[in-house]
């Protein structure tokens, strides 16, 4: 029987996870093989659109299946193995804003490392329309197939750029009229803030917020307001708050 090596070939990887698969086939991403367990079911969708796209479609046992995705991954019954992941310059994700006609809408993760998060970040931006995400090469998840399945599939539509020094990146948002917000337990109250025009939220990591020189990019830092006893929130939750404050001033420039 024909060996799989997708996972250590470097020029493809393996999402999984129906949501995922079916937004890589309907995105503009390179899907080159289907996987399928031969007991799943409801795959008439997912078939048809590897069909449409020209994917090689293979029917394989459920031991099969799970040797090709992380261990104890919940793949529901279909993988794909697509061109490894490629990410975008932050050219490229302003363009998207000047494509729009609208002021530049990008988040950015300062060490986010969790890619259970991460993709969930990702999956807010996405949906909340915005231009882009920026994560780093250094103390920072990648697009990894867990990001893709935790995204459901957002991933697969939404510019990410990958770059040496978050500080760095945002002085060059700067250059372009964008304003820089970063979340943090002692900033200003995020409904005190007017996150009109150019608008980049930037989202620390998990346990220790924003790095110094990050924060020194920020114009303005902002928080937001605990009431019960605990005194954090998750990094996806307190992205998609802020992202949703963003959106209701874009919706409000818009009418």
């Amino acid at each position: 029987m024909e060996d799989i090596q997708e996972k250590q070939n470097e020029e493809t990887q393996i999402i999984y996870g129906k949501n995922a698969v079916i937004e890589a086939l309907r995105s503009d991403s390179e899907t080159d093989t289907v996987y399928i367990s031969r007991s799943a079911g409801g795959m008439g969708k997912i078939i048809a659109l590897a069909k449409e796209k020209g994917a090689v479609i293979k029917e394989v046992g459920e031991e099969k299946l799970a040797s090709l995705c992380a261990p104890g991954a919940k793949h529901g019954g279909v993988a794909a193995a697509m061109a490894a992941a490629s990410y975008s310059t932050i050219d490229e994700i302003l363009s998207v804003s000047e494509k729009k006609g609208l002021p530049p809408f990008i988040i950015a993760a300062d060490g986010i490392q969790d890619p259970h998060n991460l993709g969930a970040v990702i999956r807010t931006a996405e949906a909340a329309g915005a231009d882009g995400v920026i994560i780093t090469k250094r103390r920072s998840a990648s697009l990894t197939p867990t990001v893709y399945k935790t995204s459901a599939g957002a991933a697969s539509w939404i510019k990410v750029a990958r770059v040496n020094s978050l500080a760095t990146a945002l002085e060059e948002l700067k250059e372009h009229n964008i304003w820089v917000y970063g979340a943090e337990a002692d900033g200003t109250p995020f409904y005190k803030a007017k996150l009109d025009g150019g608008c980049c939220l930037v989202i620390g990591s998990e346990g220790y917020g924003l790095s110094r020189l990050v924060r020194e990019k920020c114009d303005q830092v902002l928080s937001i307001d605990m009431f019960g006893h605990v005194n954090s929130l998750n990094a996806s939750v307190s992205a998609g708050i802020l992202i949703y404050e963003a959106v209701k001033y874009r919706r409000d420039g818009e009418m």
